[in-house]
């Protein structure tokens, strides 16, 4: 037998110190001496590991916990452990813990390759899972991602969860966050903006997808007049093919409105800084849309101040309105103008519809979508402007008022 200290790998005897030196664990990383017998069970639990016998490292490594749990390499091997164990957040979080505590060139590096490893593991299995999102028909067709508000003590939190999902840095990826209305994030494969969207779903982001194809499917008249307001309501009104109709509702089938402003836009020569003639494009004016929702019906009634025939059909405006307009017919600043008679339109509306929500946050919608949604050759924006006033505004309306109902009507996902 040889002296205390030696020790026996096979049949070969070694001294401590050749022992030590052997061993890829080096003393200096331990506060005090580690044990001898401690070094020959991390020698078994990286034997393991070669092997791919986890069963046997998990237990050699939960003995070693209890005996040594601030040792570092203990540590990194329940790290390597979770990994293969493909509970990778947890590694993820012991490799990240060690990059912080240690200066240790060899435990940095190790832990820095797990680090790599995970991230490789996981881009994998983003790449399949969105194969298998993608890989019946009814997912290739078009469809949209929205982000929707947060607040803005969330942002931090939702940025860098967003940059992990969407492979990008959290800087770039907080300021895709918006703070108020919908953003138009993505157009494209509807299981693909699935795949996203469930994703953004489960770590707290708010947000929605919907396919082209449901908000054609919604039904759009464009009023002319109502005939008859109380108790039912009569619209004269045009439907997509330019067929003039009527259709009755009662108001409480009317689930919310939503308002928007588009802009008309003229082409004109002005003259810049070097006096020299040059064409710009600017904002001559703007149409005033408004859409009632008949979710039941499937059905969108729209309402524009260009096509609004407003000295036909019923008197709209009610008592309280009709008493405020006396007072002020004798004042000389009173004028019966397009704004005013569409303003009343729009109250008398509110009076039949009492507390129903209204959306009105279409610009910022439009402002990150419209390019988006100019790449929509086939998209009818039933707006119904010349086709010299025609833009990609008219496109967005019809989408933002379409993902309305479908988001609010249907419960879209």
């Amino acid at each position: 037998m040889g002296r205390w200290g030696d020790g026996v790998i096979g049949r070969r005897r070694i001294s401590k110190n050749s022992f030590y030196s052997l061993f890829p664990v080096p003393c200096s990383l331990f506060p005090i001496p580690i044990p001898y017998s401690l070094l020959f069970m991390l020698e078994d639990v990286i034997a393991a590991f070669e092997r791919k016998d986890y069963k046997t490292a998990a237990w050699l490594l939960k003995q070693l916990e209890k005996r040594e749990p601030q040792n570092l390499w203990v540590r990194f091997y329940i790290g390597r452990l979770y990994e293969v164990s493909n509970k990778l957040e947890n590694a993820e979080a012991i490799y990240r813990q060690l990059l912080k505590e240690t200066t240790n060139v060899k435990i940095i590096g190790q832990a820095r390759q797990g680090i790599k490893r995970l991230e490789e593991i996981a881009q994998e299995q983003r790449r399949q899972a969105l194969a298998a999102a993608t890989a019946d028909s009814s997912s290739s067709q078009e469809g949209f991602l929205i982000l929707e508000a947060i607040a803005n003590d969330l942002k931090t939190t939702a940025a860098q969860k967003l940059a992990q999902i969407l492979e990008i840095d959290a800087y770039t990826a907080r300021l895709h966050l918006p703070s108020r209305g919908w953003r138009l994030y993505r157009t494209g494969a509807l299981g693909k903006m699935r795949f996203y969207g469930e994703q953004m779903q489960q770590a707290g982001i708010p947000c929605f997808w919907a396919a082209l194809a449901d908000i054609e499917k919604i039904n759009i008249f464009t009023v002319h007049y109502f005939p008859t307001v109380d108790p039912q309501a009569t619209v004269v009104c045009k439907n997509s093919q330019n067929q003039l109709g009527s259709l009755a509702f009662d108001w409480a089938e009317v689930s919310q409105r939503v308002e928007g402003l588009l802009p008309i836009f003229e082409e004109v020569f002005d003259t810049n800084a070097r006096r020299e003639i040059e064409k710009k494009v600017k904002i001559l004016d703007y149409v005033h849309f408004c859409d009632l929702h008949l979710p039941a019906r499937k059905t969108i009634l729209r309402i524009c101040d260009r096509h609004y025939q407003f000295e036909q059909g019923a008197d709209l405006v009610n008592k309280q309105e009709k008493v405020k307009n006396k007072r002020a017919a004798n004042s000389p600043l009173m004028q019966t103008t397009t704004r005013k008679k569409w303003n009343d339109l729009l109250n008398s509306i509110s009076h039949y519809l009492f507390e129903k929500p209204v959306w009105s946050e279409f610009p910022p919608f439009a402002e990150t979508g419209l390019d988006q949604v100019e790449m929509l050759a086939q998209f009818k924006s039933n707006i119904n402007l010349s086709p010299q006033d025609e833009t990609s505004w008219d496109k967005a309306f019809q989408l933002y008022s379409g993902l309305v109902f479908l988001r609010n009507d249907s419960l879209y996902p």
